[in-house]
């Protein structure tokens, strides 16, 4: 990636998220490509980076979507994802959330529960719809990646086991409004090993060929999920081609087709979160680099102990250890600790990488601190996709209701 953050800061103000769209679509085309043996349908996570520019951007190339909230399933149809690539997905939707999927006429919702399942029965029956489905199962696999983004153990809130998903294809299939095509498995997040991944797909793979024998119940989609990692500091990452081969592998001899729902792999490294130094200070032995951005704005450090490459822009001075933190009163405002940097000066640029997704949409007003900007860089050209939040903006939806 070659941007000019300076350029950006004076045009645009700090803090700032920066995406670089060439290499959103290098990384959708790779992933593409690797499932060209197949027929495959790309749908991106909404969830890592929901900007209605880069939904669109992905829809534009063919990309569907696979959304956790009738909110993200608005937003793909906004910018023009066709109906039939959209997945909503999640563990808690709501009756009004299952009627709109269904009136929206999506490719299907992804169940994970029972609970879950017959309420689905039961709006489509008022609606006198047929609710096309697909079932989560959890194959109890551990993805050996941070707790908070594992998925596919039973300890997790996550999908159903094997014999709970039988007992709920019998169901549907016997449901006059629902009609399962699909099944689904997602273990996790941010996964560098392979052989975890080929464990699932093989376990969920066998239910696969199960239902079709035993129970005649023939399926469409197979969903394998997302989770494929990407570099934040030295991770050595599962090749496209061998994950997809595993894929294909395990369906041997099924005629379905494969499903993906990548989002960090995608966005992930496109996107740096810019921000400006305030000023230093020390307090006994222990320096602090305190800038304009915050937790509020990219809260994966504070949150996950996450680590993000962080660079001083213009410095080559001699490093000391430091912390980098924000404004907002709480000890758990950071970007990094004990981090060697140069000594740095008010204004100086402070590059953190890695943010193209779960930054900006994890991010809060906490604090009354407005949204930061987003901006996109595409051909050599930037262009803004998110305005920067005023404080009227905050006050929107309250200032109208104040009492006298």
């Amino acid at each position: 990636m070659n941007i000019n953050f300076k350029e950006l800061a004076n045009k645009y103000q700090t803090p700032y998220y920066v995406y670089d769209f060439d290499y959103i679509t290098k990384q959708y085309q790779e992933l593409k490509s690797a499932f060209r043996a197949r027929k495959s349908l790309i749908s991106y996570a909404v969830k890592a980076n929901s900007n209605l520019s880069v939904v669109k951007h992905l829809g534009d190339q063919g990309a569907g979507a696979d959304c956790v909230s009738i909110g993200e399933v608005k937003r793909a149809l906004k910018v023009g994802i066709a109906k039939y690539k959209i997945i909503f997905s999640g563990v808690g939707k709501t009756d009004d959330e299952i009627r709109q999927a269904l009136e929206f006429d999506i490719l299907m919702i992804n169940v994970e529960s029972e609970a879950e399942l017959k309420r689905v029965d039961l709006m489509a029956k008022e609606l006198d719809a047929k609710a096309r489905i697909s079932i989560r199962v959890n194959p109890n696999v551990d993805p050996k990646t941070h707790p908070y983004i594992s998925t596919g153990l039973h300890e997790n809130k996550f999908g159903v086991d094997l014999d709970t998903a039988k007992r709920m294809y019998i169901f549907a299939k016997q449901s006059d409004n629902l009609d399962p095509i699909g099944i689904h498995c997602h273990i996790g997040s941010q996964l560098t090993e392979l052989e975890p991944i080929k464990e699932s797909i093989n376990i969920v793979a066998e239910l696969v060929r199960n239902l079709s024998s035993a129970l005649k119940i023939e399926l469409s989609f197979f969903d394998v999920g997302g989770g494929l990692g990407i570099v934040y500091d030295d991770e050595t990452l599962i090749d496209t081609n061998e994950y997809a081969q595993v894929i294909l592998e395990a369906l041997f001899g099924i005629d379905i087709t494969v499903v993906c729902e990548p989002g960090r792999f995608i966005v992930g490294n496109s996107g740096t979160f810019v921000t400006k130094v305030l000023y230093e200070k020390v307090n006994g032995a222990k320096r602090f680099v305190i800038v304009d951005g915050a937790m509020n704005d990219l809260i994966r450090p504070s949150l996950y102990d996450a680590y993000h490459k962080i660079e001083v822009l213009e410095k080559t001075k001699t490093k000391s250890s430091c912390n980098v933190v924000g404004p907002v009163c709480e000890s758990g405002d950071f970007f990094a600790k004990n981090i060697e940097l140069p000594i740095t000066e008010h204004n100086d640029l402070v590059a953190i990488y890695s943010a193209g997704a779960y930054g900006f949409t994890m991010a809060s007003n906490y604090n009354t601190r407005g949204k930061v900007a987003e901006i996109a860089l595409e051909d050599g050209k930037d262009r803004l996709i998110r305005r920067r939040e005023t404080f009227e903006d905050l006050i929107a939806h309250e200032e109208d209701l104040l009492k006298n």
